[in-house]
């Protein structure tokens, strides 16, 4: 976790950069790179496979799934390059480095899975004017190939998907397409006790209507890590309540919490103490205690002098409305 802390007394501020300690707490997300590549490789092989039994079949529903597969595979490749960037290091430019590209890569998956389901959408509508023969056992077959491997592949994400959006979507992904496997192959089941061919596009309309609701959340959370939103495994009124309960504080003000990728969040605040000394040991015991309660591995403190807040306040108002003249 980097800390950056500032003591501001009147027009005087003190800066004290702490690098060593930042580097020793910096969270290093576990290494997915190979259950990348056997979940893609395992994807485009059953995508393939599935096309071509789809096609055979004249399944809707086999093509529908197949196509939705297709597009979690981009999305595991937007995923994985977005987790190698993401452990590039910083650059005079990019200070942050490239963890922003995981929040990147998760907003394009979920815009990419929302014209998924218009195109699925859009030709099972049609499908239910105009419904076509079925071979249901070779529905039933290849569906049930899918169970298997779209399982096998989310767990290889299970255990990083409580850490990282990007971890999170690639699981929940393949544990939908592992369901949605199974309503092929129910559907498969229908229409051979049946005969109803018109099944097959409703189970099409059922598996873009599922998708939608994991795409949504997908959406909603991405868009808010773009626009640095709180995280939303931190609580900002915890954060504040936890910095006005410690001893010598006297106000926190001008606190921001948002995240600096997918796993990582970041903040700054300005913490008024009641004495006028630097209290190393309360800057240390900040750092220490936001990242192992909150999650927080970047925190930027400033210390103020409780004589100082207004003055600053003012200051920091008179520098917003006065651009200076060169």
């Amino acid at each position: 976790m980097g800390a950056t802390t500032g003591y501001g007394t009147g027009h005087a501020r003190m800066t004290h950069h702490d690098h060593h300690h930042g580097h020793d707490h910096c969270h290093h997300p576990h290494d997915f790179g190979r259950a990348f590549a056997v979940g893609i490789a395992l994807n485009v092989a059953f995508v393939v496979v599935e096309a071509v039994f789809g096609f055979y079949a004249d399944s809707l529903a086999l093509l529908t799934d197949a196509g939705h597969n297709l597009g979690d595979v981009m999305g595991l490749v937007v995923a994985w390059g977005a987790l190698y960037l993401s452990q590039w290091q910083p650059t005079q430019r990019f200070t942050f480095g490239f963890r922003k590209s995981s929040v990147l890569a998760a907003l394009l998956n979920a815009l990419f899975l929302l014209v998924s389901i218009g195109a699925i959408s859009w030709e099972a509508i049609g499908r239910l004017r105009t419904p076509a023969p079925v071979q249901s056992g070779t529905m039933i077959a290849v569906a049930a190939v899918g169970i298997v491997i779209n399982t096998a592949t989310a767990l290889l994400f299970l255990r990083g998907r409580r850490e990282d959006l990007n971890i999170r979507s690639a699981f929940l992904h393949m544990l939908a397409d592992a369901a949605i496997s199974a309503g092929v192959v129910v559907a498969g089941v229908l229409i051979a006790w049946t005969g109803r061919t018109v099944i097959d596009p409703m189970v099409s309309l059922a598996i873009a209507a599922i998708i939608l609701v994991g795409t949504w959340s997908l959406l909603r959370d991405s868009v808010s890590l773009a626009m640095d939103a709180v995280p939303t495994n931190i609580d900002a009124d915890a954060v504040r309540a936890y910095l006005q309960g410690l001893p010598g504080v006297k106000d926190v003000h001008h606190v921001h919490i948002w995240g600096l990728s997918t796993s990582a969040a970041a903040m700054t605040a300005h913490v008024v103490l009641s004495q006028t000394d630097l209290n190393n040991a309360l800057l240390a015991r900040i750092r220490e205690e936001l990242h192992g309660r909150f999650q927080i591995e970047h925190a930027t403190i400033q210390l103020e002098a409780h004589e100082a807040e207004t003055c600053l306040i003012k200051q920091c108002s008179l520098n917003y409305g006065h651009e200076p003249h060169i």
